[in-house]
């Protein structure tokens, strides 16, 4: 940061060819995660980040617009709204990630390619830095799978894949491929295991689950791969016009 002389006004630090816009919403990511504001907390209102970064109302929108399509705030309405800190969600970062697919033409299959790589990838990573608090939780969505309720086992098959993904301490890893499983799931949408296969589901849930909490790094990492594998050739074989499908902007 630096002052204006005459104004004492602090500014965000422009660097050659970088927007005031986009300068000042680098600004306020940075303030976000050195300040550890939690979701929910809001922010200056415009008129103090206009006087705070010496800037116009114009320039301070655009960076607000910048974070609030990239999902980082929310914008309150109202005469006591504005700008409001937000989770970083998977969700919206597959949202942003999946227009930049769509423009470089990337195909379902190799989102679902993605996925084999790194999902196996964090189970063994899950082993090799055990949780044991996590373990239990793990084992427990594991057993408790419900067959019968779709709604349910698409809870608890959701709940096991995030919870390993969270266990291997990696969150860029984890972001990642959260938002790849939200954008392959929102496609398929519906597209799950037939009841008739489902307790086979269950059984690699527990296996895997169990590799983890034995520390099996190997065990746990192929058992993943050839959990994943076995539903990526389900949905090729129920929709095989998906796998060069062009990814769409979510």
């Amino acid at each position: 940061m630096r002052k204006t002389g005459r104004d004492d006004v602090a500014q965000p630090h422009i660097k050659r060819g970088v927007k005031v816009g986009e300068a000042i919403a680098q600004d306020i990511v940075r303030k976000i995660g050195a300040e550890g504001l939690a979701p929910g907390t809001p922010l200056p209102s415009e008129a103090q980040m206009i006087e705070e970064y010496g800037v116009g109302r114009g320039s301070l929108r655009e960076a607000l617009r910048i974070l609030e399509v990239h999902g980082l705030i929310s914008i309150k309405p109202g005469p006591r709204g504005g700008p409001i800190v937000a989770e970083v969600s998977a969700a919206a970062f597959g949202r942003m990630a999946s227009l930049y697919f769509q423009a470089a033409r990337m195909t379902f299959r190799e989102l679902m390619e993605a996925r084999l790589v790194m999902e196996p990838v964090m189970a063994r990573l899950a082993a090799e830095r055990r949780e044991p608090d996590k373990v239990e939780l793990l084992r427990s969505i594991a057993q408790g799978t419900p067959l019968d309720d779709d709604a349910g086992y698409l809870s608890h098959s959701g709940d096991f894949h995030r919870l390993v993904a969270s266990m291997s301490g990696n969150g860029m890893l984890n972001l990642y491929s959260a938002s790849l499983g939200h954008i392959f799931h929102d496609r398929v949408s519906g597209m799950f295991f037939p009841k008739a296969r489902r307790a086979k589901v269950r059984e690699a849930h527990a296996a895997i689950a169990q590799a983890i909490a034995d520390s099996d790094a190997d065990a746990a990492e192929k058992l993943m791969r050839d959990h994943m594998q076995e539903y990526a050739t389900y949905v090729r074989r129920k929709q095989p016009a998906l796998m060069n499908e062009v990814v769409g902007w979510r």
